[in-house]
C-alpha cells in the first residue's frame, strides 16, 4: 500500500431475524409476558387463512426446520406448535428508522442498503472508538441495549467481505473477513453462501465440480464466463474477495433530498419499477414538502443485479415538490436508462432545492392545475400524519398482484417473499 494511503474499514451491519426480533421487543414493551425469540415462532402471510409465506424465525423455529421463503402451511407442518404473527410494515419501518440514526452517530459514511442493514464507512475512526473490533463491539452492544434487538456487525475493507463476514455464525455477534483471511474463513464454505450464488448457479457450478467458494475462486475465469457468462466473471471476483464499490453517504438534506431501496429480489419488468419509483416519489416528495423545500433537479440512481450501475439526471422547468411531478420525470429518466439487466436498488435524489420564500415561478398555462396537485399532496400527507401511512394510497397500491408496499419501496408483498435471502 502506497505511504500515506489508509486501508479503508467498512463494517455491514445486519439485524438478526429483524421482522421476527421487533415483533418480540414490540410486545415485550407492551407487557408480554412471552418473548417471540425464545419460542417456535415466525413472521410471515396471512394467519387466518393460513396462506402466504415465512419472512422470518426465530432459532427455535429454526431447530424445526423451518426455512424463510416456504409457504405457511409447509412450515407448520414441520412445527404445528409454531406461533404465527401477521407482519406489521409500519412497525418494522419504525424500528429500522432508529438502527439506523444510531449508526450514523459513528460515522458520516452510513449506507442503508435493506430495511434491517447497512454498510459504514469506518476508516480513520480508531481514534473516536478505538479499533475497528472495539468499535463494532460498541455499536453491537448499544443497539442490544438501547432499541432491544440483536445485530451481527461483519468488518473488511470492501463491501462484500465485510457482508460475508456478517452471515457467519449469529446472533450478537462481530467477525471479520479481511483478504488475509479469504483462504481459512471464506474459501471452505459451500459455494451456495457466496453472495450473489443462487440455486440455479449452484446448481451449474456443480455440475462443472465446483462445490466450494475455494474452488470457484481457483476455476479458470474464462471457463466460468464459458457457462455462466458475466454473472461467471462476478462471482470469480466475489470469490477471491474483489469488490469495487464504496459506501455511499447519504446526501446532506440542505442540499438534496432523497430515498434509495436495494430490494430483496431482482426487478426484471418496468411495471414493477415504476410501481417503486412511485413509492420512492411519495416519500421524497413528502420529505421536500416537510422541509418547506423545492427542487428544480430529478435523477434517478439504478443498480443492476451485477453491482453496476447508471444515474441520470433531468433539471426541471420549474422547482416542484410535487409527487406526481417527480414520478413523471423519473419515470422518463428511467425508460432512458434501463437496458432490461436486472435491477437490484433503484433510487430518486432531489437536488437543487429552492426553499419556499424563494417562491416558485408563475407560469401562464397548467398553474390551476398544478395548484391542485399542490393540494392533494398536502391534504394526503397531513391524512397520513393524522391517521397513519396506510390511511390514504394511492389505487396502484390497493392491487393483490402488486409486489410493492405503499410508503415501503423495500418491502414486497408476501407472494414474492420467497425471493429473500
Amino acid at each position: 500500500m502506497e505511504q500515506g494511503l489508509q486501508e479503508k474499514v467498512i463494517f455491514h451491519i445486519d439485524v438478526n431475524s429483524a421482522y421476527l426480533s421487533w415483533e418480540a421487543v414490540h410486545r415485550l414493551s407492551q407487557g408480554a409476558k412471552e418473548d417471540l425469540r425464545e419460542i417456535p415462532s415466525a413472521v410471515g402471510g396471512d394467519i387466518s387463512t393460513r396462506h402466504g409465506v415465512i419472512l422470518a424465525k426465530s432459532q427455535p423455529a429454526r431447530q424445526f426446520h423451518v426455512q424463510t421463503g416456504e409457504s405457511i402451511v409447509e412450515a407448520l407442518r414441520k412445527c404445528p406448535q409454531l406461533t404465527l404473527v401477521q407482519p406489521n410494515h409500519e412497525l418494522y419501518q419504525k424500528y429500522s428508522r432508529a438502527f439506523m440514526d444510531i449508526l450514523r452517530e459513528y460515522s458520516p459514511a452510513v449506507e442503508q442498503y435493506s430495511v434491517d442493514e447497512a454498510f459504514m464507512d469506518m476508516t480513520g475512526m480508531e481514534l473516536l472508538f478505538g479499533t475497528p473490533w472495539e468499535a463494532a463491539v460498541r455499536i453491537k452492544d448499544r443497539i442490544r441495549e438501547e432499541l432491544g434487538f440483536t445485530v451481527n456487525v461483519g468488518i473488511s475493507n470492501n463491501r462484500l467481505l465485510a457482508k460475508m463476514a456478517s452471515d457467519f455464525e449469529k446472533p450478537d455477534k462481530v467477525h471479520t473477513l479481511f483478504p488475509e483471511e479469504i483462504e481459512r474463513k471464506m474459501w471452505k464454505l459451500p459455494v451456495r453462501e457466496l453472495f450473489f450464488v443462487g440455486r440455479s448457479t449452484e446448481k451449474k457450478l456443480k455440475t462443472l465440480g465446483i462445490h466450494t467458494i475455494g474452488q470457484l475462486a481457483g476455476t479458470d475465469k474464462e471457463l466460468l464466463k464459458q457457462h455462466l457468462k458475466k454473472h461467471g466473471e462476478i462471482i470469480w471476483n466475489f470469490a477471491n474477495g474483489i469488490a469495487v464499490a464504496d459506501v455511499a453517504a447519504e446526501e446532506i438534506n440542505n442540499k438534496g433530498f432523497g430515498n434509495s431501496t436495494t430490494l430483496p429480489f431482482d426487478v426484471e419488468d418496468g411495471d414493477t419499477a415504476k410501481m417503486i419509483l412511485l413509492s420512492l416519489a411519495e416519500t421524497v416528495g413528502r420529505r421536500l414538502r416537510s422541509h418547506g423545500a423545492r427542487a428544480e433537479v430529478v435523477a434517478v440512481q439504478i443498480r443492476y443485479s451485477d453491482m453496476t450501475g447508471t444515474t441520470h439526471q433531468r433539471v426541471l422547468a420549474d422547482v416542484t415538490d410535487v409527487t406526481n411531478d417527480i414520478y413523471q420525470t423519473a419515470c422518463r429518466l428511467f425508460d432512458e436508462s434501463w437496458d432490461k439487466t436486472p435491477i437490484r436498488l433503484l433510487g430518486i435524489q432531489a437536488g437543487k432545492v429552492a426553499y419556499r420564500e424563494d417562491g416558485r415561478q408563475m407560469s401562464l398555462f397548467g398553474e390551476t392545475e398544478h395548484e391542485k396537485l399542490e393540494k392533494l399532496d398536502k391534504a394526503m400527507d397531513q391524512i397520513r400524519e393524522r391517521y397513519g401511512n396506510n390511511a390514504v394510497m394511492r389505487a396502484s397500491f390497493l392491487a393483490e398482484e402488486k409486489p410493492v408496499e405503499h410508503l415501503s419501496p423495500g418491502i414486497v408483498k408476501d407472494h414474492k417473499a420467497s425471493r429473500l435471502s
